[in-house]
């Protein structure tokens, strides 16, 4: 009765080598959006592998997805989310809240983002795990503690890339199999498609950061 993907499209960002070894599942393509689901080992919750294009260049996704107090713009049901802690312009740490439906409880994570660039292949993975500490635990809200996930975000000419987002997380609790699945199938498509639309924002337009090459 509970189960899976909950949650999967609201983690941002950790890495493991083992999304390499899955064997990943079309579940569903809209609007060039193409989502894919594999099993984990030791594990009832399945991964998410969400595959898009966009017209835009490799700095401008990394400014938006750097701008974490900007999620509530565009993460599914994401109610709050904030800076804690910024190491340096590519390394940072957040804090985040998810609302979710009455009378399930809300989930809130911790995660420390960093973002690297393959100087080679010019190819920018970003990570953030879930960590512990920073913020104190929530009455009435669960702490997600576990989460894997990436984004690669890859060049494919001077203004158009490919992106690759990864992410296995276990949200804690007993879940509804409606809300489930309600997160498991919104989810991946709300966020790109506004994903997209936040790539038109002024702000991120022309971005650059010495620490990647476009």
């Amino acid at each position: 009765m509970y189960k899976n993907l909950f949650l999967s499209v609201l983690l941002f960002w950790s890495f493991q080598p083992v999304f390499a070894q899955r064997d990943w599942k079309l579940s569903k393509e809209k609007e060039n959006i193409k989502i894919y689901t594999g099993n984990m080992a030791n594990s009832k919750i399945k991964a998410i592998r969400v595959e898009c294009e966009f017209d835009a260049r490799a700095s401008e996704i990394v400014a938006l997805l750097l701008d974490v107090e900007s999620a509530p713009d565009w993460i599914y049901h994401t109610k709050s989310c904030k800076l804690i802690k910024r190491i340096s312009p590519s390394e940072l740490y957040y804090y985040s809240e998810v609302s979710v439906p009455w009378p399930v409880e809300n989930r809130d994570f911790v995660a420390h983002l960093t973002v690297n660039q393959n100087p080679h292949t010019k190819v920018i993975t970003i990570e953030g795990p879930a960590v512990s500490g920073h913020v104190p635990i929530k009455k009435g809200v669960v702490r997600i503690n576990n989460s894997i996930g990436k984004w690669l975000i890859i060049p494919e000419s001077d203004h158009h890339i490919r992106v690759e987002y990864t992410l296995h997380v276990d949200p804690g609790g007993a879940l509804p199999s409606w809300l489930v699945n309600l997160f498991a199938t919104e989810g991946p498509l709300h966020i790109f498609r506004e994903l997209k639309v936040q790539l038109q924002r002024p702000v991120y337009k022309n971005a650059q950061f010495a620490f990647i090459k476009d």
